[in-house]
């Protein structure tokens, strides 16, 4: 166009900052914002709220920012999707404090904060380990009588399970279906998490259990919470079984599956089953970590097998792992 006679408008390059914003080409779309400022052809609100959700979208929190306040610094206005596109930025940068001070913010410009805007600040909020701000967000939309989401309330689930807040986390699951809302598999899986921090494993193979009664399929995460949780409760049959349910619902398990199999034999004194998901874990092409390696050292010691022990005490060492102290004593003492 620019070899041309025709002279590039306003329109066509938002349709062109908006196009590469739909690629993922964050760069092109701000290259050609920059390209109009140079050009004299004044960006509107359109061209900056799309540039912004370019930032958004390669993560340029700061640059997000910076948009924002040359629209402040003009003539021209923000919208609420101008300042839902830096909040979820923010979101993405883990930027809690200045994600809710633009939330503030668009509340003193007159503008009202939608699902969106709030949803994106109960996220940055979880991911910062703020519960109790993720939380108090999500009453202001029902205080607001804005009507919370799935996004919503999985960004709020989230936030409780990274704090350990597994009742509040149980809670959130509840109030999605009595609004008639269906939980995701986000949402069972984040419940699942906080309730295996929470060392809840009844709760925990129960959300597992209603995910399948919703025809939910469970996934590779929800499996290894599971497991975990079991492992937890010293529940090894439990962990085993549910081990045994990936495999047959063709996932594949991770090397996070196995290991925590491994631990909850070792809690369950099971040192047999204990190598043997360790051999599992190699036929399955897995490398088993320093967390494998030092269950497996501990199941051994636990059942008297030192020559065991120091068997995979040099497999450790033969692949550069750190052997954990607990396996480096249980193998020197021969226990």
């Amino acid at each position: 166009m620019l070899g041309s006679k025709l002279e590039p408008t306003v329109i066509s390059y938002n349709a062109g900052i908006s196009a590469c914003v739909k690629g993922q080409q964050w760069q092109r779309a701000l290259s050609l914002l920059s390209e109009m400022l140079v050009l004299k052809s004044q960006p509107d609100v359109i061209s900056f709220s799309a540039g912004i959700s370019a930032c958004e979208k390669g993560h340029q929190w700061q640059r997000a920012l910076l948009l924002l306040s040359e629209m402040l610094g003009s003539i021209l206005e923000p919208d609420v999707i101008s300042y839902n596109g830096v909040i979820s930025a923010c979101e993405k940068g883990k930027q809690w404090q200045r994600a809710l001070s633009l939330l503030s913010e668009m509340s003193g410009s007159m503008l009202e904060p939608d699902v969106i805007s709030y949803s994106a600040g109960i996220s940055a909020c979880g991911k910062c380990q703020q519960w109790q701000r993720a939380l108090s967000l999500l009453n202001e939309m029902l205080v607001s009588k804005l009507e919370p989401t799935v996004i919503s309330y999985n960004a709020g689930i989230s936030a409780c399970e990274k704090c350990q807040q597994w009742q509040l986390a149980l809670s959130l699951l509840s109030d999605m279906v009595e609004t008639r809302l269906e939980p995701t598999m986000i949402s069972y899986n984040a419940g699942i998490s906080a309730c295996e921090k929470g060392q809840q494993w009844q709760r925990a193979l129960s959300l597992l259990s209603e995910m399948l009664g919703s025809k939910l399929e469970p996934t590779v995460i929800s499996y290894n919470a599971g497991i975990s949780a079991c492992e937890k409760g010293q529940q090894w049959q439990r962990a085993l079984s549910l081990l045994s349910e990936m495999l047959g619902s063709e996932l594949e398990p991770t090397v996070i599956s196995f290991s925590a199999g491994i631990s909850a034999c070792v809690k369950g004194q099971q040192w047999q089953r204990a190598l043997s998901l360790l051999s599992e874990m190699s036929a399955s092409k897995l490398d088993p970590n320093i967390i494998s390696y030092s269950a497996g050292i501990s199941a051994c010691s636990t059942g008297g097998q030192w020559q065991r022990a120091l068997s995979l005490l040099n497999e450790v060492l033969g692949s550069k792992l750190e052997a954990g102290a607990t396996g480096l004593v249980a193998a020197r003492r021969g226990v």
